[in-house]
């Protein structure tokens, strides 16, 4: 018998598409029973085919820790709604982003979930709010969205509506979490979450750099792969500036708050940084990082990169990936 705490725990994804199909391989490969419900049989025989593929290839990288005919078994690709929702504790929609459509399957999932399955969505911009607000069970909906694909990107945002429960926010964590997620918890509702404003602002302005003739497709790619993308692949945006800077973050807001505003003013934005913010996040960088652990902080951020970098010279290159 399995001493697996999950193995006796059942999820439900709804709609087999490539963020359904990816969920049940987050799940599965936890070690939950899983089901997966499409109406579309057609749907659902090309996502076994996919998690098949995408398994072999974690795989073959090492990033499985169970032979796949050890996996496979635990997903169970299902077309009929009531049958998918048996049994499950925890229920994660991933159908096209349509309000409409989100809004007549939560009344289903609402009707015919157990009591006390917590209803997640996959949403990647609609709150749960606009969706999910008129239900008798609305206290235990919430948006958990994946960075795409979570198997890899192990982020997830969980966003409450005004009316969820806290409890249902503190179970959905602790559930992503034996799945091997990491879980971050907004404080309030908002259009797009965190990860795609991030994503957007920067897109935003990708696109105006190749409108304005400032630079290309494949050099603004470069850039951020070979630049951003890989310094942020080991530090996030403040810890990057807290680091190039002397001083920290303060410092960096008086060097380059001004010039960061021109930008902005640029584009039809303007949000200074103003000294009462620039404080509040200079607080919970030195209460994450002293100053005096600076320089030590520093080197190991160059250490992570050139183990990165090592890595890059030793693998295929993209193209070859690629081909």
């Amino acid at each position: 018998m399995s001493t697996d705490p999950t193995a006796s725990e059942r999820v439900a994804i709804i709609g087999a598409g490539s963020i359904g199909a990816a969920w049940a391989t987050v799940f599965a490969t936890a070690g939950f029973r899983t089901n997966l419900q499409d109406t579309d049989r057609q749907r659902l025989d090309a996502s076994r085919a996919a998690i098949s593929e995408r398994l072999a290839e974690l795989a073959a990288h090492d990033l499985v820790s169970e032979a796949i005919n050890a996996i496979l078994p635990r997903i169970q690709f299902l077309s009929d709604l009531d049958a998918a929702l048996a049994g499950a504790a925890y229920v994660q929609e991933s159908i096209p982003e349509d309000v409409e459509l989100k809004r007549r399957l939560f009344a289903e999932l609402d009707r015919l979930a157990a009591p006390d399955a917590v209803l997640a969505s996959s949403s990647s911009f609609l709150p749960a709010s606009t969706f999910a607000g008129e239900l008798p069970g609305r206290a235990r909906c919430l948006v958990v969205h994946p960075g795409n694909p979570p198997y890899l990107l192990r982020v997830a945002e969980l966003v409450p509506a005004p009316f969820t429960d806290t409890a249902v926010v503190e179970r959905t964590a602790a559930l992503l979490e034996r799945a091997g997620m990491v879980p971050m918890r907004l404080g309030r509702e908002i259009d797009g979450f965190v990860f795609n404003r991030l994503q957007g602002a920067l897109l935003r302005e990708a696109y105006c750099l190749v409108r304005d003739g400032v630079a290309s497709v494949a050099d603004i790619d470069r850039i951020v792969r070979d630049g951003l993308g890989l310094r942020w692949s080991v530090v996030g945006p403040f810890e990057t500036v807290d680091l190039n800077t002397r001083g920290g973050i303060v410092e960096h807001a008086r060097r380059m708050g001004p010039a960061y505003r021109r930008m902005g003013r640029e584009r039809g934005q303007d949000d200074p940084w103003v000294d009462d913010l620039v404080a509040r996040v200079a607080a919970e960088r030195r209460a994450l990082l002293p100053l005096e652990d600076w320089e030590q902080r520093v080197a190991w951020r160059d250490r992570a990169l050139m183990a990165l970098l090592r890595c890059r010279r030793d693998e295929p290159t993209l193209d070859e990936l690629g081909s």
